[in-house]
């Protein structure tokens, strides 16, 4: 028997825009569904901001699973981000995730 082979890397970078349609559908799918649903219980005079307040709460566990997808290796994070390594860094430290 054979063992399975596991096929190369894409030398390509992937994006959302190259991704399967299901899978960047499921993405978007999810984000809009957490976003109503936050809208839905605050009333609207207490949200300001909110754009930076999104990109701070979606920003850290993004690092969090690329870093952990990744297995802590921060050039291979940064590749699979399009980050520079050092806005990388910058961007860990920011969220004090750095060891």
């Amino acid at each position: 028997m054979k063992p399975n082979k596991v096929p190369a890397a894409s030398t390509s970078p992937v994006s959302a825009t190259t991704l399967p349609p299901v899978q960047a559908q499921t993405l978007r799918h999810a984000v809009t569904q957490a976003l109503n649903a936050y809208l839905s219980n605050v009333d609207e005079e207490f949200i300001r901001d909110f754009y930076a307040t999104v990109m701070a709460e979606v920003e850290q566990p993004l690092l969090a699973a690329v870093m952990q997808k990744a297995r802590s290796n921060q050039s291979r994070a940064a590749l699979m981000l399009g980050l520079n390594r050092a806005t990388l860094r910058k961007k860990l430290r920011q969220y004090q995730m750095l060891d």
